[in-house]
């Protein structure tokens, strides 16, 4: 548990604001990881109109980025059970700090930034115990690691930050150890959750889903305007069972599960890969690389458009919707149907799209 001493601290420490900003760096508009055509990893930054605005080299394949809120920086983290996780400046191309996860922890490839970007937080495995751990870092001193929070759940994979720097955590409920790799170690004892988390570890609220759907793991996140929480869904059971793969949850309220019809929810073989809600809100959507499939739903009537592109994964709000990336370097508008913005020759997009 981080000392009440040392955080106090680092609030304090985050006054002075940094001079350079996202513009400096001709303020791209995404960030996303991907595999070039020579077979390796990189992070891009990418303007509006899809062009290149950088590319960093990663040492291992990416996952997601936590960018920094105001200066040109970002966190890049490698896939699941990855150990590090590198502070890119964005305008340099430079890697200014290599963070690595303590002994007998790993990252689940996010983070979030609170306290006015001062410090990062970490979803983390405590490899022992299965218990899910949020690590903290102070960017005010060089990010040194300043302590951790406990994630009141298993599996913790994606993390979001609040206005009033409330942590939203996706508990996924899959136990895993590095040394078994990616395999999931107690898929009928999950327990799955959302919890809100303050910054000093404790629990605010906590989602979790009916009995029937504990093998649902969830595993992203995204935030909606008025603060309506998105959280996308892998199911664990058979790809046959048509469950829900999309939540919404207001605080205070039982959380709403979104569906489509049937043979589209088939499609999805159980699998959403990423969520992003629309600038404004009205619209959420999830993806599904292995069904090939976008569903876009109204939020406030819960309609739902049915989008297909192969290997689709990484989506994001974009000025006038939402934008989407594939694994054959496609990145394209979400209208009426996916409209091409750009096409990367041999580069393969990986798991996400991160809007700054």
């Amino acid at each position: 548990m981080i000392a009440r001493r040392a955080f106090l601290g680092s609030l304090l420490a985050a006054a002075s604001a940094p001079r350079l900003s996202w513009a400096d760096v001709g303020s791209p508009a995404w960030l996303g990881a991907a595999r070039d055509a020579d077979g390796a990893y990189v992070l891009l930054g990418l303007a509006r109109d899809g062009t290149e605005r950088f590319r960093i080299a990663l040492p291992t394949r990416g996952h997601a980025a936590a960018a920094h809120p105001t200066a040109p920086e970002a966190v890049a983290f490698a896939r699941r059970p990855g150990t590090f996780a590198l502070v890119i400046n964005c305008l340099t191309g430079e890697v200014e700090h290599r963070l690595q996860s303590p002994a007998g922890r790993h990252f689940y490839g996010h983070g979030a930034f609170i306290a006015g970007g001062d410090i990062l937080c970490t979803t983390e495995n405590q490899i022992d115990t299965g218990a899910g751990r949020i690590g903290l870092w102070s960017r005010k001193r060089g990010y040194a690691r300043i302590g951790e929070i406990v994630s009141h759940g298993i599996g913790p994979h994606e993390i979001l930050s609040t206005v009033d720097d409330v942590l939203v955590v996706a508990n996924g409920g899959i136990r895993t150890h590095p040394d078994r790799g990616r395999d999931k170690l107690n898929i009928p004892q999950m327990r799955p959750s959302l919890a809100y988390i303050a910054p000093d570890g404790a629990l605010l609220e906590e989602v979790v889903l009916d009995p029937g759907l504990h093998m649902n793991s969830i595993r992203h996140l995204a935030q909606a305007p008025d603060r309506t929480v998105g959280f996308a869904m892998q199911w664990q059971g058979e790809s046959s069972d048509p469950v829900p793969l999309l939540g919404l949850h207001e605080r205070g309220k039982e959380p709403r599960l979104l569906s489509a019809d049937l043979g589209e929810q088939l499609v999805m073989q159980g699998y959403a890969g990423s969520v992003a809600f629309s600038r404004d809100g009205t619209d959420v959507a999830i993806t599904s690389p292995r069904g090939g499939r976008i569903h876009r739903f109204d939020v406030a009537t819960g309609a739902v458009q049915s989008l297909a592109r192969a290997d689709v994964c990484g989506i994001a709000a974009g000025p006038d919707g939402m934008v989407a990336t594939d694994g054959l370097g496609g990145m394209m508008r979400l209208g009426t149907r996916p409209e091409p913005i750009a096409r990367f020759e041999g580069l393969s997009w990986d798991n996400h799209l991160i809007a700054l």
